[in-house]
């Protein structure tokens, strides 16, 4: 028994894909069409940059095939601020953007912080508390990447698994590394791609992040990342959500198809 294994990229609009993953001619409007044929997920990114209409992510829901599933970046608006206790106003205002008109494609929100940003348990927490768990009557799942060594505390871990939120795992990068399960799910972003590759990661990379991917899938720890505590999950299929993201970005397609040959066979 294993859970769901989603694996994407990040973003489907990237003018160095025309013609290396898009085919020649192909319109640029038919492009996440084209990209969800050939992924499980995608991460959108522009929700972090600024507001969506509700008539986009409805668009992009149509546009995609069933059993896809749309991974969202959370505003920076909310995330990059001092006190994130006085982000609910913003955490309120992100959500009528019309996010839950992706309905059954939207999988977990991700929640960035800057690599300046330490970690506060007090203000960590109220943030944590003014997520909400549904939006209208979409069940919502919510991860943080924090990028700060101060987050490399039991205190944080237990923070997360008190409120079901995922560490995102941040790999193949110089960011702090936190690879302890705390949620029913798994979001992991890699981003070492070398464009020398021609699927982005050598064949034994990809080897070793497709069985990472399983043993998650299957409810245990992935060998060969960094935890925080010893204290083991309990052992259950959880859903996996996986991302090619930065590195050499021209890679990230052909890599994010690759492991999905690999946890398909």
């Amino acid at each position: 028994m294993r859970g769901a294994i989603h694996i994407g990229i990040g973003g489907w609009v990237f003018e160095p894909w025309r013609g290396t993953f898009y085919p020649d001619g192909l319109s640029q409007k038919r492009e996440l069409e084209y990209a969800a044929s050939k992924l499980t997920s995608i991460e959108i990114n522009g929700t972090y940059y600024g507001s969506q209409k509700p008539e986009s992510f409805a668009r992009w829901r149509a546009e995609t095939p069933d059993g896809f599933v749309f991974a969202l970046k959370g505003s920076r608006y909310i995330t990059n601020r001092r006190v994130l206790a006085e982000a609910g106003p913003s955490i309120e205002k992100f959500f009528a953007t019309g996010v839950t008109e992706l309905k059954e494609k939207l999988g977990p929100i991700n929640w960035q912080f800057m690599a300046t940003k330490q970690f506060d348990p007090v203000d960590f927490e109220a943030f944590l508390k003014l997520l909400p768990k549904t939006v209208d009557g979409v069940a919502l799942r919510h991860a943080v990447e924090v990028r700060h060594d101060s987050f490399r505390s039991p205190d944080f871990i237990a923070l997360l698994r008190a409120y079901g939120v995922a560490a995102i795992v941040s790999a193949d990068s110089p960011y702090t590394q936190i690879a302890d399960v705390t949620a029913p799910f798994i979001y992991a972003r890699i981003m070492g791609t070398k464009e020398a590759e021609p699927n982005g990661y050598s064949d034994s990379a990809l080897d070793m992040w497709a069985q990472r991917a399983r043993d998650w899938a299957a409810g245990i720890d992935a060998g060969g990342l960094e935890l925080v505590t010893t204290e083991a999950p309990t052992k259950t299929p959880r859903e996996v959500f996986l991302y090619v993201i930065s590195g050499d970005k021209i890679r990230n397609p052909a890599a994010a198809m690759a492991l999905i040959d690999r946890v398909s066979a």
